[in-house]
């Protein structure tokens, strides 16, 4: 009964919090994305620790692209031969970001300019055309250096590092977007457990259980909302407009406070 009063009590305390993440899984699991960056947006507007909203950003990741990525996995459109490369490095890059000991205010300054820079890469490819004649052939190096960048990147922040690496992907024309939404899926699920796994053996990790189990239940509710909506339902470009411009109005906010 105790436990009950708790549980009400944070979800009246967390309300808004609570519909925000609710909305953004249903948002990103739409098209494909786990949402870390926008619930770090999020968090970082509260009094949360920024220790604690680097693992619960990343908690919520996993939980949000765990379902999409065994999907893209059963269809058969995740060519692991050409993966294996993204995530070879990105996969121990993320684990050492999530691990290093990092100051506050670098943390802010870090995050400010990685969420500007994910809104304009939002932005991007939102405008990219379909290219499905247009694959190139992919250098296996070149491959495992962006993974490995953006795996690091992803790391210190705490996120799975999907919106640098989808507009990369289309950019550089590494497949048709059916498999590049795959592999983001995928490699957003690694990179969010390395990092994980990076940030538990920090001396300073700390986590409060109870708020962090509950925006978990919102994401994966909200998750499997948005896995089953269809495209005339909501439409990707204008969910990632909306996305792009949240995601650039909280990392400017963040860099003049």
């Amino acid at each position: 009964m105790e436990l009950l009063t708790l549980f009400l009590e944070i979800i009246q305390q967390h309300f808004l919090l609570i519909i925000a993440f609710f909305w953004i899984a249903i948002l990103y699991s739409s098209v494909g994305f786990g949402g870390g960056s926008s619930y770090l947006a999020i968090l970082s507007l509260t009094g949360i620790a920024f220790i604690e909203i680097r693992t619960i950003s990343l908690l919520c990741n996993v939980v949000v692209v765990s379902g999409g990525t065994y999907l893209f996995a059963k269809n058969k459109l995740l060519d692991f031969k050409k993966v294996l490369p993204l995530v070879s490095l990105s996969v121990p890059m993320a684990f050492l970001g999530g691990f290093l000991k990092i100051q506050e205010r670098f943390f802010f300054i870090f995050l400010a300019f990685a969420l500007i820079i994910a809104a304009i890469l939002m932005f991007v490819s939102n405008n990219l055309k379909s290219q499905k004649n247009l694959i190139k052939r992919n250098k296996t190096y070149k491959n495992a250096f962006y993974g490995g960048l953006i795996g690091f990147v992803s790391g210190i922040v705490g996120i799975g590092g999907g919106v640098f690496l989808a507009p990369l992907l289309h950019l550089t024309k590494w497949d048709r977007p059916k498999k590049i939404a795959a592999t983001t899926s995928l490699f957003i699920l690694v990179n969010s457990v390395a990092g994980l796994l990076g940030q538990m053996q920090n001396a300073e990790f700390r986590l409060d259980f109870y708020i962090t189990f509950v925006l978990l239940v919102v994401v994966f509710v909200g998750g499997q909302i948005g896995s089953r909506l269809s495209v005339a339902i909501l439409d990707p470009k204008i969910i990632k407009i909306v996305t792009a411009l949240l995601i650039a109005f909280v990392g400017i906010k963040i860099l003049f406070q």
